[in-house]
């Protein structure tokens, strides 16, 4: 479960400007998502992390509670443990692409698969049948 983390208003409206208003994992919208997205720490406090802008970003509710205090994880392909993917440093599409159909995310690196194993990014049920209506809809994938 996340902590509220409290910030000034200014600071939480740049955040949000500085993300687009969209997960930094997923890319799901503020626009299309029920919840509030929330202000997470890249590097959570309990693994060294700060409250400083340049470790906040945006995350929906399913990637920051598939992430909790990981750092770190698991790349199947080449059996290595990799950093998560920072989207305040690194872009997105070097990392990840969309499936065919645009419901899936795929990691094309290895830091984007082990983010992809780690956050649930294509195989959370309630995410693929959410993105499905949304692709339905004309509304996803989303452009970077």
């Amino acid at each position: 479960m996340s902590r509220r983390l409290s910030l000034s208003s200014e600071l939480d409206r740049k955040i949000r400007s500085d993300a687009k208003n969209r997960c930094g994992y997923c890319l799901s919208p503020q626009n299309l998502v029920m919840a509030r997205l929330e202000i997470e720490h890249i590097i959570p406090v309990s693994k060294g992390g700060s409250n400083d802008e340049s470790n906040l970003w945006l995350a929906c509710p399913l990637c920051n509670g598939h992430k909790a205090s990981k750092v770190k994880a698991f790349d199947p392909q080449t059996k290595q443990i990799f950093p998560l993917f920072n989207p305040r440093k690194q872009v997105w599409s070097e990392h990840f692409e969309w499936s065919e159909d645009g419901i899936k995310i795929i990691g094309k690196t290895p830091i984007g698969r082990a983010t992809v194993s780690a956050l649930h990014l294509s195989n959370d049920p309630d995410a693929l049948e959410v993105r499905s209506y949304w692709v339905m809809a004309g509304w996803h994938p989303p452009e970077n």
